[in-house]
């Protein structure tokens, strides 16, 4: 009988040395003429544990971890490959309070199968989405997509529906997907984890989306830090136009749609949706001029759907199990659910995926498990690198875009960086600023020039200069770039610096809190 070993492939547990682990786990099954096999799937999401060796059971599956090559002979001294007891067993992994906790409908697929095995896909729920949707009318697709309550995963959580309504609704002879994949704030690696884990699930939930439009090319946009998602990605789209689910006649439906990846080059302003499109064209990565909406003129001046990984990776399952199943999970206008990425100074750094509404502190601390450094959290930074920062106060506060927004704060691609009291938030303040003027496409003043003097006020003031004059051209510059800026990046600047200035203002050198921003 063949014992069956996984070993992930993710990138983070292969930084981690999950490739030796692998190449070691065969030689000493080799070695003691044990026949395993050895199954790369992905990462679980819990990269404390990584590299997470599981082995198939009666019972199912358990894990062991952290697996280092020098712990291979003990495991197969403990004789691991029949789940037996070792210092590193963790018992059957779907009962670890980590996961067992999570709420899984996008990543319900990540650390069980083979990424690129269509097989493995297919046997777990894949392209079910797919096959009811080449049965069902464009409108009603959009419906089905609509009526889940599907937000962007990206960051803005503009209503998926709508977007997909408008480019239905638009009359043109070519229409365009666009998946936004350069995933390039800080501490965020959900869209990577879906590439390399489930790469399936989006080419299907693109599939979907190209059916409802009309539109009979799709890209991948991939930011060109990810080599190990590139791969992943183009192997899966080369089985998917084997089996038919990609090119001409999909599934015998009549219906077209082709996919191919393009890498960026690395500019965190092609993250934005209208300097992607710029890129794709071949050109410098500039914002343009909105109105016309993407939707209504986009890629090449043709209706362009431009979704974030995570938001045409939920499409499968709604069109699986319909939009009312998806849209039971959440709270208020925040349906569904959000893959939050745990990272920064905590113990427990990983991918947690819950329907929205429960709390920061909540995620903290029965995840996370505080600070990996043992000291209290004082920081939060919440959406990437333009996200604010919350202090102790606000970690009462429900994880949902409409409670996050009142608060002055954006909940954005679900990334969450941990600090712990050694942290000096002026100095953060100045990164993000500094953040700002380096990765300015340069096209508007506010955010090219605003963000380098921002950064040199920032010296003047953590230098103990002049504080009543800087601290108030400080807030004078960011209600210039909140106010005048042509997109994001330029525009949401501020919300780091005068979260860090109106929260921590001791850092800064001012005795009492400073006013609201």
């Amino acid at each position: 009988m063949s014992i069956t070993i996984y070993v992930p492939c993710d990138s983070s547990a292969i930084s981690l040395g999950a490739d030796r682990v692998a190449i070691a786990i065969a030689k000493e099954a080799e070695k003691r003429n044990i026949t395993i096999q050895l199954i790369r799937n992905s990462s679980r999401g819990m990269f404390w544990l990584e590299p997470l060796v599981e082995v198939a059971t009666a019972e199912g599956r358990v894990a062991y971890g952290p697996v280092q090559v020098g712990d291979v002979t003990s495991l197969f001294d403990a004789d691991f490959v029949q789940g037996g007891a070792h210092p590193l067993f963790l018992g059957l992994t779907e009962e670890l309070d980590y996961l067992k906790k999570q709420q899984r409908l996008t990543f319900a697929r990540c650390g069980i199968t083979d990424p690129v095995n269509l097989d493995d896909y297919i046997a777990h729920e894949g392209y079910r989405g797919l096959s009811n949707a080449l049965k069902m009318s464009q409108a009603d697709i959009v419906k089905a997509v609509t009526d889940s309550g599907l937000r962007g995963r990206g960051g803005a959580a503009f209503p998926t529906g709508i977007k997909w309504n408008t480019v239905l609704g638009t009359p043109s002879e070519q229409k365009y997907i666009i998946c936004n994949a350069d995933e390039g704030d800080s501490g965020t690696f959900s869209d990577r984890m879906t590439m390399e884990g489930d790469p399936f699930v989006l080419i299907e939930g693109m599939t979907i989306a190209g059916i409802a439009v009309g539109a009979n090319q799709g890209y991948i946009y991939l930011r060109v830090e990810y080599p190990h998602a590139h791969k992943a990605l183009n192997t899966a789209i080369e089985k998917a136009y084997q089996a038919g689910y990609l090119g001409d006649n999909i599934q015998g439906s009549g219906k077209t749609f082709n996919l191919e990846v393009r890498l960026g080059a690395g500019a965190y302003i092609c993250g934005e949706e209208t300097s992607l499109m710029e890129s794709l064209e071949g050109k410098r990565g500039l914002v343009r001029f909105k109105p016309p909406l993407p939707a209504i003129s986009g890629l090449f001046g043709k209706p362009t759907v431009v979704n974030n990984v995570i938001s045409l990776a939920s499409v499968p399952i709604i069109l699986d199990k319909g939009g009312d199943y998806y849209r039971d999970f959440g709270m208020g206008r925040s349906r569904g659910t959000l893959p939050l990425q745990l990272a920064g100074n905590i113990k427990h750094a990983g991918l947690v995926e819950l329907a929205f509404g429960m709390t920061l502190r909540e995620l903290l601390y029965d995840f996370g498990g505080g600070t990996a450094s043992g000291r209290p959290i004082k920081a939060v930074q919440v959406g990437g690198p333009l996200g604010a920062y919350l202090p102790e106060s606000q970690f009462d506060t429900p994880l949902d875009y409409e409670a996050f927004a009142a608060n002055w704060t954006v909940l954005g691609h679900g990334g969450v960086v941990v600090f712990d009291d050694t942290a000096n938030m002026a100095e953060m303040a100045r990164y993000n600023m500094e953040f700002c003027a380096i990765e300015s496409c340069g096209k508007c003043t506010p955010c090219r020039i605003g963000s380098t003097r921002g950064y040199e006020v920032l010296d003047d003031i953590i230098a103990g200069r002049e504080l009543s004059k800087n601290v108030p051209l400080l807030r004078d510059l960011c209600n210039t770039l909140l106010n005048g800026s042509l997109c994001a990046l330029g525009g949401m600047t501020p919300y780091p610096v005068l979260s860090a200035l109106n929260n921590f203002p001791e850092d800064f050198g001012i005795d009492e809190k400073a006013g609201a921003a």
